[in-house]
């Protein structure tokens, strides 16, 4: 698993530094980068045991010129609080994620600041839980698994830049009780037409 992880890593490093070189050519084409975080509220079955978390998100998104519809690839890393049980204390669930959805953005005039738009896909993602005083990885490895996300959000443009914030509920598809939460974001998006 540690051999995957590095794996993981590595090509996510990648992908930035190519994300980075080519920033240029793609925000010309119309692309938007965005980076935010704020809190994460647990769910069903993982509202038992999980407190309020918080995450960060940096995505991509590319939506043509005249079209409503386009895509966004994302990644996020969320952490939630549990309850402390089982011998442990310091009890904590971390996420790492990658999704690629569908956008649709509401026609708007183009003096409109208020851009709302819909969002929705697929992901990955790789949850492990850990405590304070875990001696050496008693709780496990932890698990990579498949999930769904769709949500809604409200870009304010001011010229190339601007702020948006969004709500997503997520279901990872989990051996057990799927896994789901609802990530708030507030964050700075920038590029695009």
């Amino acid at each position: 698993m540690e051999g995957y992880m590095r794996g993981l890593l590595r090509g996510t490093a990648a992908l930035a530094v190519g994300m980075l070189l080519s920033a240029p050519a793609v925000r010309a084409q119309g692309a938007e980068f965005a980076l935010g975080g704020g809190v994460g509220v647990p769910l069903g079955d993982f509202d038992d045991a999980a407190k309020l978390g918080w995450h960060g998100l940096a995505a991509i998104s590319f939506v043509p010129n005249g079209w409503p519809v386009g895509i966004q690839f994302d990644g996020s890393y969320q952490q939630f609080s549990l309850e402390d049980g089982g011998g442990f204390t310091g009890l904590k669930t971390r996420l790492i994620q990658g999704t690629g959805n569908v956008v649709f953005k509401f026609k708007s005039s183009e003096e409109s600041a208020f851009r709302p738009y819909l969002l929705g896909g697929v992901g990955v993602y790789n949850g492990k839980t850990t405590a304070d005083d875990d001696p050496g990885d008693v709780l496990g490895g932890g698990t990579t698994d498949f999930g769904l996300n769709a949500g809604a959000g409200f870009d304010f443009k001011a010229g190339g830049a601007g702020l948006f914030i969004e709500g997503r509920f997520h279901n990872v598809m989990t051996d057990g009780s799927d896994l789901q939460f609802i990530p708030i974001t507030l964050g700075i998006r920038f590029g695009g037409n």
